[in-house]
């Protein structure tokens, strides 16, 4: 996992060097969930497509099952 505890500070290019630790999300309650192989690669093609640099934000389709979460889909904001 990346070692930045600000989210807001990073960037795409830092985002996309986390792919080898997969991707998740976090919470309204601080609680950070992991999400599924499939989710990790939607995640990584969205973040290669975007020219968003910053603040990034995604809305993420998908089922919660314990501490993963199964995507269905994931669109930068």
């Amino acid at each position: 996992m990346c070692k930045k505890q600000d989210l807001a500070s990073h960037t795409t290019s830092c985002a996309i060097k986390c792919a080898k630790s997969g991707y998740g999300l976090v919470m309204a309650d601080g609680k950070f969930v992991k999400f599924d192989e499939a989710g990790n690669a939607k995640a990584l093609a969205a973040l290669k497509a975007t020219t968003k640099e910053k603040d990034l934000k995604a809305k993420v389709t998908g089922t919660l099952d314990g501490e993963t979460v199964q995507v269905e889909s994931v669109n930068l904001e």
